[in-house]
């Protein structure tokens, strides 16, 4: 895949004067190295950019991104609102269903359903003797409508959620949909912690520790005896849990060659996409909101083992001067990848990336630093995030076309974007990352005009359009992350991408308020989704592109992407010499 020239790596600062000559066979007579000649990506390709010890981190990586979406979305399921009527006293009994005889005429009808809150009141009802049968058409006046006396329901089937078991109905449904914004509270807190502790402590031991405190309070949380309690669990268990998903990405793109960058990271995301087909599955299954929190989180305690068996970011390492953990790990993937490394080139590794930290002048940490170079960068990073997700989560949460079984479309929903994870494998390496993530936001915004135009009763077109659009938009995010990733230096990666995360939740919280503007104009959600994708889409073409590069360690060479350099005249290097 992709191109089989792998473009220059970024420029040497401008304080190396002269290129010193590496001896392979005799490490002594080297005192410098240049970062040109030796570097993480030049080894990765000689002991396999993706072989068999990539791939089983790859397989441990794919597990936390599979629990993190079911800890992301559990309250489309536990804070649901569940399917009822009023209960009609004079009629039902304990035994009684949901669609009963008179409800035909004892409620109203909403659109298709009957009416969730209000009966028709019966006229005969303060005189009844209950040897009479007063169920009757003629009884129930079309007229005059009441409200659920007592908020007693009857219930469509045995769904238990948070509404049904805190009393949470009718005027107060607004307390369901408050627990959406709650768990984007939480993400927008946690996504920048979560990426400090990644980029001061390492990805594994944030990806442990994340997901162990998720799954403890997601365990707790299940537990919560009211409303006031589940919302504060929601709101700790997504501020702890919301960076497995950047961390595991970075992770898994630090660990792999440049060529095979893409298609490592398509195979993980396809796991968010597993993740939410199995809470949907479990939703379906457990009906009750505390044994589907149980299920769900449960086998997340796995993850504890993460903090022992889970090998650390060797860019990360390199970055902060670990160079010992580094070239073990080295060591470790070229055996288990049946390769040969010499220990010479490891040694030469070390002094090129010492020198490259003392030439970069740079604190470990240089996020203010970081924020002053790259404010536009940045800026339009952010801006994209918060498009992508409020395109992404609108869509969604605007469908009108899918009816049924809530459990199967939301499944069906998480399927539409599998074919996304893998659409950026035929495009990102053949157009660059730039116009790849232009066109595809291009592409979803005319989807969402198309919608406009199709007729009220083509279905089929409509719902062509819908999918594409959802198709589109996954694999705009798909490219989003990378170009997060590599745009950025390695020991500020994951906490800018973080940051960008973070402002991307400002876009969920709009997504839940956009069917409000249907209300006033019906095609105003679809007008706001395509302004808004072309918009950011066009701005995306002011990004650098890093396609083929390797990936920057030092705030440097991060600034220095997307500038012209000659390419080395070097011989190639016998790593296994």
């Amino acid at each position: 895949m992709g191109s089989s020239t792998e473009a220059p790596p970024p420029a040497t600062p401008a304080t190396t004067t002269t290129t010193p000559t590496i001896d392979i066979q005799n490490p002594s007579l080297n005192t410098k190295a240049d970062p040109d000649e030796i570097t993480l990506d030049s080894i990765l390709k000689h002991i396999g950019q993706f072989g068999r010890f990539q791939l089983v981190i790859f397989l441990l990586i794919c597990l936390p991104m599979m629990f993190h979406a079911m800890f992301s979305v559990t309250y489309v399921f536990t804070a649901g609102t569940v399917v009822h009527r009023c209960n009609i006293t004079e009629c039902d009994g304990p035994d009684s269903r949901y669609e009963e005889p008179w409800t035909e005429y004892s409620i109203p009808k909403n659109g298709k359903d009957m009416d969730r809150c209000n009966r028709y009141e019966n006229a005969q009802l303060s005189s009844w003797n209950q040897s009479q049968d007063i169920c009757t058409l003629d009884n129930y006046n079309s007229q005059k409508i009441e409200s659920c006396p007592n908020n007693e329901f009857v219930f469509y089937n045995e769904e238990i959620t948070i509404s049904n078991d805190f009393g949470i109905y009718c005027d107060d449904e607004w307390k369901l949909s408050l627990v959406g914004t709650i768990n984007n509270l939480g993400q927008f807190f946690g996504i920048p912690l979560g990426g400090l502790v990644a980029d001061r402590y390492g990805r594994s031991f944030s990806i442990a520790l994340g997901g162990t405190l998720g799954a403890i309070l997601g365990i707790v949380r299940s537990f919560s005896p009211s409303y006031v309690w589940f919302l504060i669990f929601e709101f700790l268990d997504n501020m702890t849990s919301s960076t497995l998903y950047s961390t595991c990405f970075v992770i898994g793109i630090e660990l792999v060659g440049p060529k095979r960058r893409v298609l490592a990271c398509s195979v993980i995301t396809i796991f968010y996409a597993v993740g939410e087909v199995a809470l949907a599955m479990f939703a379906k299954t457990f009906l009750n909101w505390r044994s589907l929190l149980q299920i769900a989180y449960g086998p997340s305690f796995i993850l504890v083992a993460y903090f022992w068996i889970l090998p650390e970011s060797v860019r990360w390492l390199l970055s902060v001067g670990k160079e010992e953990r580094a070239k073990n790990i080295l060591r470790k993937a070229a055996t288990v990848n049946k390769r040969k490394l010499s220990e010479s080139v490891l040694d030469k590794l070390v002094i090129a990336n010492q020198e490259k930290l003392q030439q970069s002048e740079e604190s470990k940490f240089p996020i203010r630093e970081a924020f002053k170079n790259f404010k536009w960068r940045i800026a339009n990073c952010s801006l994209c995030w918060i498009v992508h997700v409020l395109v992404y989560y609108g869509l969604s949460l605007n469908v009108v076309l899918l009816d049924g079984d809530k459990y199967n479309n939301f499944a069906f929903i998480a399927l539409v974007e599998i074919p996304g994870f893998f659409l950026p494998l035929l495009i990102m390496d053949r157009f660059g990352r730039r116009y790849s993530l232009c066109g595809l936001m291009l592409l979803s915004g005319i989807c969402c005009i198309g919608t406009i135009f199709v007729a009220g009763d083509e279905n089929v077109w409509q719902l062509v359009l819908f999918l594409i659009g959802k198709l589109t938009i996954t694999a705009s995010f798909q490219v989003l992350y990378f170009f997060a990733s590599e745009i950025f230096p390695t020991n500020l990666r994951n906490s800018l991408l973080s940051f960008c995360s973070m402002m991307g939740r400002f876009g969920s919280m709009l997504a839940p308020q956009t069917p409000l503007l249907a209300k006033y104009y019906s095609n105003a959600p679809a007008i706001l989704f395509a302004c808004a994708a072309i918009f950011s889409g066009l701005l995306t073409l002011f990004f650098p592109e890093t396609t083929n590069l390797v990936l920057p360690t030092t705030l440097k060479e991060a600034d220095a992407i997307g500038v012209k350099k000659k390419p080395s005249q070097g011989k190639e290097l016998n790593l296994s010499a």
